[in-house]
């Protein structure tokens, strides 16, 4: 049976979220869920996620993952709030996060555990797990961060940050733990997946104008993506990814974002 998605998108971070689940039993994951957070207050919104826990309500399904694709550095995480409204759901993200946090804790000057145990699972590359009748495969893919991993769940594929739609490209590889060559050598994985397999990104900024967008498939991926389609080689996209880093602005959430994130979000 065919996995169902539901996308919910957060303006303010351009950010989609997801909730997937297997039709047959109802089970059920969540994907990048995200709060508001105001800079000037310090203050969290859980407004975003009013339309995500309506449609949980509505389908009747039972949450058991509440999956993130990497320690996001432009918002803040609503992972551990979610936890809290769903205890049975294990919270859970690549095991890379532990290089995440020993890089980021002492920056920030952050009292906590760098070893994962902030989350209920860390997974392996390669790891698989099931959402009802329908098998999930974890695929690390280092690179926008150290801790990036994509989801591939039945046919779909979440990428988090490593790709976006074709016309946006790849993400960023200058932060800490950064490298644009890995982040390649990551996406040739996800490109060698069949082409029909669905993929759906975490961040679209309407490029040109467009509407924003979120699905695609990995054939189209091939076909179009601006820095990484069919025939671009490592060099000639390290050399396109190092030279648009330079031009981008930190984001202004980042600090924020980071401190909560690498603790799997903002407490409720």
């Amino acid at each position: 049976m065919t996995l169902h998605v539901a996308s919910f998108f957060h303006p303010d971070s351009h950010t989609f979220s997801y909730v997937v689940h297997d039709p047959a039993t109802r089970q059920a994951a969540v994907i990048d869920p995200v709060l508001d957070y105001d800079p000037d207050t310090d203050a969290l919104g859980a407004g975003p996620l009013q339309p995500l826990l309506a449609h949980v309500r509505e389908q009747g399904l039972d949450v058991r993952w509440l999956l993130e694709t990497h320690a996001h550095a432009d918002h803040v995480s609503a992972g551990r709030w979610l936890k809290q409204q769903w205890p049975q759901a294990a919270l859970a993200m690549g095991a890379g996060i532990v290089e995440v946090q020993r890089t980021f804790a002492p920056r920030y000057a952050l009292d906590v555990a760098t070893d994962g145990s902030q989350f209920d699972h860390l997974f392996a590359d390669g790891e698989t797990f099931a959402l009802g009748d329908i098998a999930a495969e974890v695929i690390a893919v280092p690179g926008h961060t150290s801790d990036s991993v994509a989801y591939r769940i039945g046919d779909a594929l979440f990428t988090g940050d490593s790709l976006f739609m074709p016309d946006g490209g790849t993400a960023r590889c200058d932060f800490p733990g950064g490298d644009a060559a890995l982040l390649y050598r990551s996406i040739q994985r996800l490109l060698a997946l069949p082409d029909a397999t669905r993929v759906f990104i975490c961040h679209d900024y309407g490029p040109g104008g467009r509407a924003v967008a979120n699905e695609t498939t990995i054939g189209d991926q091939r076909a179009r993506n601006i820095h990484l389609r069919d025939g671009v080689g490592e060099a000639e996209f390290v050399a396109t990814r190092q030279a648009r880093d330079a031009t981008l602005a930190e984001p202004k959430l980042m600090h924020p974002s980071v401190k909560a994130n690498l603790q799997g979000g903002a407490e409720p």
